[in-house]
This record gives C-alpha cells, sequence and structure tokens, in this order.
C-alpha cells in the first residue's frame, strides 16, 4: 500500500496536467487577456513569434508538457522570459497550456 500511494504522489508530482482544477470563466477571461497582451508582446501579437519564440500549436505539440509548465512558471533566466509564479497557478498556466497546444488561444 505505501509503494502505491508513493507511486501515485511521483505521478502527480511529475505530470501535474493530468489533474487541472477547474478555471473559472471569468479568470478565463483574464487569462486569455494575458496571453494576448502580455505573451503576445513578446511572442508576437498572434503567437508565431518575436522576441520570444512562436507559441503556435504545431510548435508547442513537439514540447514536454512539464517543460512547458516549468517554463511558465519558472521563467528563463539569461533570457527576457519572466517568472509567471507569482501570478498564475498550475492549474491556469495547464489551462492555457491545453488552449496554445489546441490552437485556440
Amino acid at each position: 500500500m505505501g509503494k502505491l500511494l508513493s507511486a501515485a504522489l511521483v505521478l502527480l508530482i511529475t505530470f501535474p496536467c493530468f489533474a487541472i482544477a477547474e478555471v473559472s470563466s471569468a479568470r478565463q477571461a483574464e487569462l486569455r487577456h494575458l496571453l494576448k497582451h502580455d505573451c503576445g508582446s513578446c511572442h508576437g501579437m498572434t503567437l508565431k513569434g518575436g522576441l520570444g519564440p512562436a507559441l503556435t500549436s504545431d510548435v508547442l505539440q513537439k514540447k514536454s508538457r512539464q517543460m512547458l509548465l516549468v517554463t511558465i512558471l519558472e521563467g528563463r533566466p539569461g533570457t527576457p522570459m519572466p517568472p509567471w509564479k507569482t501570478l498564475l497557478t498550475n492549474d491556469e498556466v495547464n489551462w492555457l497550456l491545453e488552449r496554445l497546444i489546441k490552437g485556440d488561444g
């Protein structure tokens, strides 16, 4: 039983995208605004690239979901990519990633 619990915890920590909490419709609107204006200011208004790389579905589908989550939350030291962990939760980042990967960001 202890090994099963440990394995479950490892999965939850390693793959947080499997347990996405509901994001309220009001917060979804805020996140879409943030994506367009804040992310778009570096990644291009159409998210096809600019100062930062493209955030298009075809590009993001080739990336590890965990790597994308960590990049957004922790930023990229030595680059203009700031950490967003003080403004976004894991669930909110996963919600954004889901939209971007599906191509409806």
